[in-house]
């Protein structure tokens, strides 16, 4: 028995009414004719940009420990090219020692404005110091203090624990830089596997996968 929090499938008045926009967007025929993926994400990312009420930069990052149990959480894409995706986070957290263990991830966008979604799948590289220099830097002074305080993952006592230490932080760099703390660094997933979905009425979706040949990519369109 569905539960009533959950919408039914959409009517065929439904998708006319509410669908337009986006079955508009997504009716192009000429991505299944793109010979590489990184210039087709970045477009849809600008799509998102424009549509998406925040963070269409948000992507969830799925990762195994060492046991092999799955987890998921979101983070921010901070880099796309042609290299991979990169964000930035705590070495020691969950997400920092499960790449540690095993040093491949999936991630997943998933633009509900526009009815999109990007799936990717790949080996997992740390940044040069340089980048996670260069991209710490770039942060609000706050946020770079706030990398400083937090034994991210681990058991906090309480919230006036957490502020006491970020009193402590911002005393101790007081007209002093933020530096970057060791432990925090950045990834970029280096994709063997991209793949492109877009809804279409009925569940009749477009979804186009490419997989890394080399140097070269593979294009293929997949059923439904």
């Amino acid at each position: 028995m569905t539960t009533p929090l959950i919408p039914p499938s959409p009517t065929r008045e439904e998708y006319a009414e509410h669908y337009a926009a986006a079955l508009a967007a997504n009716g192009d025929e000429t991505i299944f004719d793109r010979a590489e993926p990184i210039g087709l994400f970045v477009e849809w990312l600008g799509d998102a940009t424009r549509t998406e009420p925040n963070d269409p930069n948000a992507m969830t990052l799925s990762t195994v420990d060492a046991s092999g149990a799955p987890d998921a959480r979101i983070v921010l894409l901070k880099d796309v090219d042609a290299r991979g995706f990169t964000f930035y986070s705590n070495r020691e957290s969950a997400k920092g020692l499960d790449l540690a263990a095993h040093p491949r991830a999936a991630l997943l966008f998933h633009w509900k404005s526009l009815r999109r979604q990007v799936r990717v799948r790949g080996s997992v590289e740390p940044v040069t110091i340089a980048e996670a220099d260069a991209y710490f830097a770039s942060r609000a002074r706050e946020s770079r203090i706030g990398a400083w305080v937090s034994d991210q993952s681990r058991p906090l006592d309480s919230r006036a624990a957490l502020e006491a230490a970020v009193a402590r932080e911002t005393a101790r760099f007081e007209d002093k830089d933020v530096a970057r703390p060791e432990r925090w660094t950045g990834w970029r997933i280096i994709p063997d596997s991209i793949e492109f979905w877009r809804d279409r009425p009925f569940r009749l979706h477009d979804r186009l996968r490419f997989d890394r040949t080399g140097v070269n990519w593979a294009r293929t369109r997949l059923w439904p």
